[in-house]
């Protein structure tokens, strides 16, 4: 998936930039020096195409086969988008089974394009967004990719992070503590209108809080169209994208983020047009199918499901009002945060349902 460029997101040298143009996403000859500076491909000519919905951290293939990601223009929430810890784990996970790309050189100097930045191999294959591709579109084959998404997911909950150099890159105790109370802290910089059922459900979060299993590498953002899948039968994943949201904590988190995207035939209406991409065809695993398979293979019992259920709703509401934001104040152009206005307050009541519906 692309998506388009606009004038200003790329530019030649820093001189191009006009008096009254955002700041440029790329700058081409600084990068080519950088480039040249760690043995890459940099030939005269250089190109990048835009790669990734956009919506986040922000995704170049160059025309030389290899892939940069850096975080999209400011002003930013403090810690988020932060690439240089991306980069950190992705070199960390390199000796494990993890599917995950290998990262190839890294920027912490902003000067270059405006912005650090990392450089990874590209991975070729399927992402899977609202479309099963036509020779996977099958009960069984679809059956196939919800258990591969499982075990891609206890994979990499079984990694030993204390033993590949992640010491310090996440707190391993009170993770959903601090989760709970920082996304409330972030709504409070995020918001642009007042919704009483952000506030209620974060206090329900607050008083209903399940006692974590023993900590591990936490992804932060698994869900189906962040991993990419074998071009042919059988699907298998090959990568797990976007880390920019992982830490050490409740491995639950992510299987409560998983299913809160998964499509189930018990979902109403709202529930699949404000969360899920796709409808629940034949052959999909039903939340509860999932969560036994995981239990069955990582001996963690998912007891307290509604808990992150919600808490993981909660936390898509407050990221994406705060893309709203953005929009609002014309810190991007990105069309579709425009829809955040009435789907954030859904997110938000889908939410709280699932708070009263475990009482």
């Amino acid at each position: 998936m692309t998506v388009a460029l606009a004038p200003d997101d790329i530019i030649a040298t820093p001189a191009d930039r006009g008096p009254d143009a955002r700041e440029p996403l790329l700058v081409i000859e600084p990068l080519r020096e950088f480039l040249t500076e760690h043995d890459l491909d940099a030939p005269p000519g250089l190109t990048a195409t835009p790669v990734g919905d956009g919506h986040s951290n922000v995704t170049f293939l160059l025309s030389t086969g290899v892939v940069l990601r850096r975080p999209p223009r400011g002003p930013l929430p403090p810690s988020a988008h932060d690439v240089l810890r991306e980069a950190r784990l992705l070199r960390a996970l390199e000796p494990t089974a993890v599917r995950a790309p290998s990262v190839l050189a890294v920027c912490e100097d902003t000067e270059v394009i405006g912005a650090p930045f990392y450089v990874m191999e590209e991975i070729s294959g399927e992402v899977i967004t609202t479309e099963i591709p036509q020779t996977l579109d099958n009960p069984t084959e679809r059956a196939r990719i919800a258990d591969e998404l499982i075990d891609a997911l206890v994979e990499l909950h079984a990694v030993d992070w204390t033993t590949i150099g992640l010491e310090g890159f996440g707190r391993p105790t009170g993770y959903l503590e601090r989760q709970v109370k920082r996304f409330l802290g972030l709504w409070e910089i995020n918001k642009t209108r007042e919704l009483e059922e952000v506030e209620t459900v974060g206090e329900w979060l607050t008083q209903n809080m399940p006692q974590s299993p023993p900590a591990t590498i936490v992804h932060g953002d698994y869900k189906l169209d962040n991993v990419m899948w074998n071009p042919s039968e059988p699907p298998k994943p090959i990568a797990i994208f976007d880390w920019e949201m992982s830490t050490i904590g409740d491995p639950l988190a992510d299987l409560g983020w998983l299913l809160s995207y998964w499509p189930d035939p018990s979902d109403g209406p709202v529930r699949v047009g404000s969360m899920a991409t796709m409808a629940p065809e034949p052959g999909f695993l039903s939340r509860r199918e999932m969560l036994d398979r995981y239990e069955a293979k990582t001996g963690r019992k998912m007891t307290d499901f509604p808990f992150y259920q919600a808490f993981a709703i909660f936390k898509l509401a407050i990221i994406m009002e705060g893309s709203y934001s953005r929009f609002v104040l014309g810190q991007t152009d990105d069309p579709l945060f425009i829809q955040m206005k009435e789907r954030v307050p859904a997110l938000a009541d889908n939410a709280w349902r699932v708070c009263q519906a475990a009482k």
